[in-house]
């Protein structure tokens, strides 16, 4: 029988989301806090102060899409725009993540949500030191992204949902990773034998099926700039 083909606008079947509910909640169960004898201590600096220093605000640019949609080569690309301004920007790729903090986590949904968790602690630090920060991780589950979200304070969470459809990054494929995926090579591949849920009400939504690098990453800046976000 043939492997199921996932859109990436498809949302999981029944069955499908409670395998993952199962694992989120075994996830959850591990972000718990085990260390009993541990008091926050606060900072002396605080964020506001780190944020004048920086001359901007902090902010979690979230991209998120199919592998092959562009995340990575937009987020640097906006990388590079920022850091000539002078704002002090980090992109967290997330290839690089799993050679480092992420290298004991697989692709299985619970690890791939265990991914997403640390990720977004990482990200949190980095706003907190008024840092903008550019996530690029394919993210697939809306459940993860919102957890995310709701760690962080009001308006520093903006989700950038890069969209090409499964046929342009099949084309694109830069990896070589569809390619294997079809011939069964790699298994629960996202848009393949795995779900991508793609945002409902995400801050930003880029056609990358049709524009270039450079155009997206001017309309992320563009929207940094007018939500005030380049200056105090």
């Amino acid at each position: 029988m043939p492997r199921r083909r996932f859109q990436q606008n498809e949302t999981p079947n029944l069955a499908e989301k409670a395998v993952h509910r199962v694992h989120f909640k075994a996830i959850e169960k591990m972000a718990d806090q085990k260390a009993t004898n541990v008091t926050w201590h606060e900072h002396n600096v605080s964020h506001e102060e780190r944020q004048k220093l920086s001359g901007h605000k902090g902010a979690v640019l979230w991209f998120t899409g199919l592998s092959g949609c562009g995340k990575s080569t937009v987020a640097n690309a906006v990388d590079r725009m920022l850091h000539d301004r002078g704002v002090h920007t980090y992109v967290l790729d997330g290839d690089n993540i799993r050679m480092g903090l992420n290298k004991n986590l697989g692709f299985s949904p619970e690890d791939r949500t265990e991914n997403i968790r640390r990720i977004g602690e990482v990200s949190k630090l980095f706003c907190d030191a008024g840092v903008i920060v550019l996530t690029a991780f394919i993210s697939p589950y809306r459940e993860d992204r919102d957890q995310v979200r709701e760690i962080l304070a009001d308006g520093q969470f903006h989700e950038v949902y890069v969209n090409a459809s499964l046929e342009t990054c099949e084309t694109r494929d830069p990896k070589g990773l569809y390619q294997k995926a079809r011939a069964g090579e790699i298994k629960g591949f996202t848009g393949i034998d795995a779900p991508y849920e793609a945002p409902e009400n995400g801050e930003i939504e880029l056609d990358s099926d049709s524009k270039g690098i450079e155009e997206l990453a001017i309309e992320i800046v563009s929207y940094l700039d007018e939500k005030g976000f380049l200056s105090v």
